[in-house]
C-alpha cells in the first residue's frame, strides 16, 4: 500500500502484527503472529512491474535473514503470484499457487470461515444458522468479500454490497448496489466490513441501523473503546481476529502439518463453533464479545 510516510507503514505494520498474533492465539494455532508492510511510493495501480518485482525480491531477503523464524503470505494488495515472486528469495512464504508448491489463493478459506462464522451470528440473533431470508450488508467486494457475497447470495441471504470500484457494481446479481457510506449505514440485518480497517469509530458507531456487526476486514475498530460503544448500542461485534482466521487455519495446515484439504478445512469451519461459544458467554455476562475474546488470549 502507499503511506503518506514509512513511519505510517511502520504503525501499520505493528497493529496488522498484533491482530495476527490474536488471530492464532484464537485460533488455537502453535504460532505468534507477524505482518508484512511494503510501503509503495505511490498508487498501486502506479507501480511497475519492474519495480513491485524489486520490491517483493527485498521483502523476501529480509524475510530470508530472520532464519525462519517468521513466514509471510498474501493481504492487501498482493496474490499467490507475489507469493511466488517473495519465494524466489526465500523458502519462508505461504499461499503460493499449487503448481508451485504452495496452499494457493487464502481468499476463498478465508471467506469460508467468514461465513461460517456468519451463520453463528445468525444462531445467535434468530436461534438458527440459516443464512436464507436474512439481510447482509458487505464493504468491499475484493479477493475475500467477493467471495463472501458470492457464498451469501448461494445460500439466499439478500445483499446490499459496494466498493470503491464502481466496475464491480454488477459482480453479485440481484444484490443492491450502493456506495460505502450508504452500505454503512444500511437498515440489515449483518454489516460485514470486507475492506480497510478503521471504519468503525464513535461517530460512524452513531449512525449504525444494522442488528451485529461480523466480517473478513482486519482492525475494524479505531480504538478498543469502539466496541463498548457498539454493546451499549446493543450491536454485537463478532471481533475480527476470530472471523478472519480461515486464510492462516488453511495454510498452515495444509503447508506445515500437511493436512488433507478436507481436514484443513474442517477447520476453517469451526471457526463458527468458535464465536458461537464466544457470543453466548458475552451474552450471558453482558459484557462485548470483545472482552471474551481478550481473555482467551495469552498474555
Amino acid at each position: 500500500m502507499p503511506y503518506p510516510n514509512w513511519l505510517d507503514g511502520l504503525t501499520d505494520a505493528l497493529r496488522l502484527s498484533a491482530a495476527m498474533t490474536d488471530k492464532c492465539a484464537l485460533a488455537g494455532l502453535p504460532n505468534g503472529g507477524g505482518k508484512t508492510v511494503i510501503a509503495l511510493p505511490g498508487p498501486v495501480g502506479q507501480v511497475g512491474a519492474e519495480l513491485r518485482r524489486a520490491a517483493l525480491h527485498d521483502a523476501g531477503a529480509t524475510i530470508a535473514e530472520l532464519g525462519g523464524a517468521y513466514a509471510t503470505g498474501p493481504d492487501v494488495g498482493t496474490g499467490p503470484d507475489d507469493m511466488a515472486t517473495i519465494g524466489e528469495r526465500t523458502e519462508h512464504v505461504f499461499c503460493r499457487p499449487v503448481g508451485r508448491g504452495g496452499s494457493g489463493d487464502s481468499s476463498p478459506a478465508t471467506a469460508i470461515g467468514t461465513v461460517a462464522a456468519l451463520r453463528a451470528v445468525c444462531e445467535s440473533l434468530f436461534g438458527s444458522p440459516d443464512l436464507a431470508g436474512h439481510s447482509f450488508a458487505i464493504i468491499g467486494l475484493g479477493r475475500v468479500g467477493g467471495h463472501v457475497a458470492r457464498l451469501l447470495a448461494s445460500a439466499g441471504a439478500r445483499l446490499i454490497v459496494s466498493d470503491t470500484d464502481e466496475s464491480k457494481r454488477s459482480l453479485i446479481p440481484g444484490a443492491a448496489w450502493t456506495d460505502p457510506a450508504g452500505c454503512l449505514r444500511a437498515e440489515v440485518d449483518v454489516l460485514v466490513p470486507a475492506a480497510l480497517g478503521g471504519l468503525l469509530t464513535p461517530a460512524t458507531t452513531a449512525g449504525l441501523r444494522c442488528r451485529a456487526i461480523a466480517g473478513p476486514a482486519n482492525n475494524q475498530l479505531d480504538a478498543p473503546a469502539t466496541a463498548t460503544l457498539l454493546h451499549e448500542r446493543g450491536i454485537p461485534w463478532a471481533p475480527d481476529p476470530v472471523v478472519s482466521a480461515g486464510g492462516i487455519i488453511h495454510a498452515t495446515a495444509v503447508e506445515l502439518r500437511h493436512q488433507p484439504e478436507a481436514a484443513a478445512l474442517a477447520e476453517v469451519q469451526a471457526i463458527g463453533a468458535t464465536l458461537a461459544g464466544l457470543l453466548r458467554t458475552a451474552s450471558a455476562e453482558g459484557v462485548p464479545p470483545a472482552e471474551i475474546a481478550a481473555r482467551a488470549i495469552p498474555t
